[in-house]
């Protein structure tokens, strides 16, 4: 299954076309792109992925400096 979760806001990250949050598995493994940056995540279940980038979007949401 693939997958591509992401938030996009241009007033808090103007890099990578305003991704600040994304996860997605389209290059063979997991992984989260916070900023420009990525990391390999551990996969355990769709669900429990969609719940943390949930969180994350919302403490993300409430930041007003750029990132």
């Amino acid at each position: 299954m693939k997958y591509n979760l992401a938030f996009i806001n241009h007033v808090l990250c103007a890099r990578d076309n305003g991704r600040v949050l994304g996860y997605d598995n389209n290059h063979g493994d997991h992984h989260r792109h916070f900023a420009s940056t990525e990391e390999k995540v551990a996969f355990i279940r769709y669900e429990k992925l969609l719940e943390r980038f949930l969180k994350e979007v919302r403490e993300l949401r409430q930041k007003r400096e750029p990132i």
